[in-house]
């Protein structure tokens, strides 16, 4: 049992982790073939992403509670169901209002299913051996933004792009399967009252915000929509900041912010995060747009970041023992921002073999950067509060990822002189060092932490250290 704890759990998380990351990275690059089989335009195509990415905010922060109430099994497994008959609606669809609707049915499963995944292995993994779990289910957010494309294009070269919907049904059914068989239904005994305030007010500046963001990456431009979005979701936010002060039960409790090590995982990781939603972004577009290579070329290049990811699998565990978090979130910060900053250099004359060394190399340190960030989160919170912790990060982490792409299309517009259509190579150039830069930055939120944080998780000897938490 303690095997299947160790290993089945995180690959059953992962399994639904991956097929909601490798859906939406490959959704954006089939758009243009879904538009003309449907009779629509791209530009408006793009709300089925868009339709998504809201669901998946409005019902996040009612993940946490949900899964108390009726069970982290239960509500995993119903998840997985929600999205993969969505995903079946998907494939079927004869119009876009009929696809749209799927999409954001489809949110809402995933909405429920990426926090409530990762919840089940916080409660299911001691702490000794949380990190080599969390490599394990942190590999979808590193491979699927990677091989989404890639797939999209063989499959809708070789057969159709319904096939990017329906590759998720086999999936989901032997992840039901196994839920079933390996998860046990553990649920809170002391239940707290819903804030119903709290989750509405949460929901609207998460909604308000991404949806903000993503106007802003796809329009290139002050768009007064998006504008608009980013001060309703901002309003919300401070307002649910207010609420939260106010109440016993808020729906994402601030007091975990108090703990070092969450507080860390949560500003450092949010600056990093700009970078790690950026380069997925940034890499295709610039050889593409930039070099003139097709989407099929491209993603054999920038396949080789998956490679790395799955490389410092197997490490992980291994370097956070010898070194501990401090040290490797603090130099791995600015040693991952580096190699952001270094694909700024490629050109269209570029040995392929130097871009594929770079990015490899780029998407292992991101991967080990990843993990450390995603298990130190958890160091310190009480096995009480793991679902209320859950649902912070995750919107946490998803606030970061949408601002890393819409900054550097930002980026991208303005240092490339304004013209959306044509980049020169030089505002990718730019974009990169940029990015690269504010993922460095991460490394100032790391100073201060304890030499001890995460010592029993890392399966370390406590240091003394003067260092104290602040």
């Amino acid at each position: 049992m303690a095997l299947e704890r160790r290993v089945i759990v995180p690959l059953i998380v992962a399994c639904a982790l991956f097929m909601q990351n490798l859906d939406q990275t490959a959704l954006a690059t089939a758009l243009p073939a879904i538009a003309a089989d449907l009779h629509e335009t791209p530009l408006r195509l793009h709300l089925t992403i868009t339709s998504f990415m809201l669901s998946l905010a409005a019902f996040l922060p009612l993940s946490g509670w949900v899964a108390d109430k009726f069970g982290a099994r239960t509500v995993f497994r119903a998840a997985i169901a929600i999205f993969t008959l969505a995903s079946i609606a998907c494939g079927l669809t004869s119009n876009f209002e009929m696809l749209l609707l799927a999409r954001v049915v489809q949110g809402a499963g995933g909405a429920l299913m990426v926090p409530v995944g990762r919840l089940i292995l916080l409660r299911s993994v001691a702490k000794s051996e949380l990190i080599a779990a969390m490599a394990l289910m942190g590999m979808p957010a590193l491979v699927g933004p990677i091989i989404g494309p890639l797939l999209a294009g063989i499959l809708i070269a070789v057969a159709d792009w319904r096939w990017i919907f329906w590759i998720n049904v086999p999936i989901g059914i032997l992840g039901m399967v196994l839920v079933t068989v390996f998860i046990e239904d553990v649920r809170e005994s002391d239940v707290k009252r819903f804030d119903a305030r709290g989750f509405v007010l949460s929901s609207l500046g998460l909604c308000g915000t991404l949806f903000g963001l993503d106007m802003l990456s796809t329009h290139h431009s002050a768009d007064p929509i998006a504008i608009t979005a980013l001060i309703v979701g901002a309003i919300s936010l401070v307002l649910y900041l207010l609420h939260a002060r106010k109440v016993d039960n808020p729906i994402l409790d601030l007091a975990l912010m108090k703990l070092a090590t969450f507080r860390v995982s949560v500003t450092g990781g949010s600056l990093f995060r700009v970078g790690v939603g950026a380069v997925p972004f940034l890499l295709p577009l610039m050889m593409q747009q930039g070099f003139g290579y097709t989407p099929f070329e491209s993603g054999l290049i920038t396949f080789v970041s998956a490679a790395g990811s799955f490389g410092m699998r197997t490490l992980a565990n291994r370097v956070l023992r010898r070194f501990g978090f401090r040290k490797v979130l603090l130099w791995n910060a600015l040693i991952s921002g580096f190699f952001m900053a270094l694909c700024g250099t490629f050109t269209q004359d570029s040995a392929r073999s130097v871009m594929m060394v770079i990015i490899f190399l780029g998407g292992l340190f991101r991967s080990l950067q990843f993990t450390a960030l995603n298990a130190v989160a958890f160091a310190e919170v009480e096995h009480s509060d793991m679902s209320q912790a859950t649902s912070f990060s995750q919107m946490a982490q998803r606030l970061s990822l949408s601002c890393g792409v819409a900054f550097s299309a930002f980026i991208l517009f303005y240092a490339g002189g304004g013209d959306g259509l044509n980049t020169p190579v030089h505002a990718f150039a730019t974009a990169f060092v940029v990015v690269g830069v504010i993922s460095s930055l991460s490394f100032l939120s790391f100073i201060n932490l304890s030499e001890n944080a995460g010592a029993e998780m890392a399966g370390r000897q406590p240091v003394r250290s003067r260092r104290f938490e602040r």
